[in-house]
């Protein structure tokens, strides 16, 4: 590998540097999902039973105890749970706009060197074989021939470097898309679900108070017509 870098050339150099940028991305991505992994069903079930119960403090706390996007746009949406429906589903909309930037960071830098990384190893491709040609034009045909296969040895080692370095990029770029499309998805779920459930608690409790006026009004009714029929 070394003697392959020593006779690639400089782009050779230019392509290490955009795998490590790759490498760096890569690890970052993969740490960054790691840690916002959460069951969203769990979590919601969990706010749900403070909710009902109306321990929104206990929520918030739950909330702001677990891990990842989720629980920071349900945290955003529990500190708002007065609102009425159509503001709860505004925050929660803009609580999880504001997550989408670090779900995708970093990922257009890997797309860039999915991109890059053949330009270079084929300007490289095209360094080695203007070598090579300017090496047939020589008149010593000894160092001639050893000039024209060092220039084809370094457009192939550039060529080869530049696919080397894309096809991963490229592959883990589609990879952390596709978990970052899933993971918006998750938020904008649990979002509905959580509005959901903090304003169908509010109406249960409306239609308990209610039921409950009902009960008192018709209990007074049924005593005044009591002391009426003594009368």
């Amino acid at each position: 590998m070394i003697e392959l870098i020593k006779e690639g050339g400089a782009f050779v150099w230019v392509l290490l540097a955009l795998a490590f940028v790759a490498t760096v991305v890569t690890l970052e991505r993969i740490l960054f999902f790691q840690r916002t992994r959460i069951h969203v069903g769990d979590l919601i079930l969990g706010l749900s039973n403070h909710v009902r119960k109306k321990a929104y403090g206990e929520a918030m706390h739950e909330a702001a105890r677990a891990p990842g996007p989720v629980a920071r746009v349900a945290h955003a949406t529990l500190m708002r749970h007065h609102l009425s429906r159509a503001d709860l589903r505004d925050i929660a909309r803009e609580a999880g706009q504001l997550e989408v930037p670090r779900i995708e960071k970093n990922l257009r830098g890997l797309y860039t060197v999915a991109l890059v990384a053949p330009l270079v190893g084929m300007m490289g491709t095209v360094t080695g074989l203007i070598y090579t040609f300017q090496a047939m034009s020589d008149a010593s045909t000894v160092d001639s021939t050893q000039k024209m296969t060092q220039g084809v040895y370094e457009s192939l080692v550039t060529t080869a470097f530049g696919l080397m370095v894309a096809v991963p990029a490229y592959l883990m770029y589609l990879y952390f898309l596709g978990r970052a499309k899933r993971l918006i998805h998750r938020i904008e779920r649990a979002a509905i679900e959580l509005v959901n459930v903090i304003c169908d608690a509010r109406e249960q409790k409306s239609e308990i108070v209610a039921f409950s006026e009902q009960a008192r009004q018709s209990e007074k009714v049924d005593k005044e017509a009591a002391k009426g029929s003594k009368k």
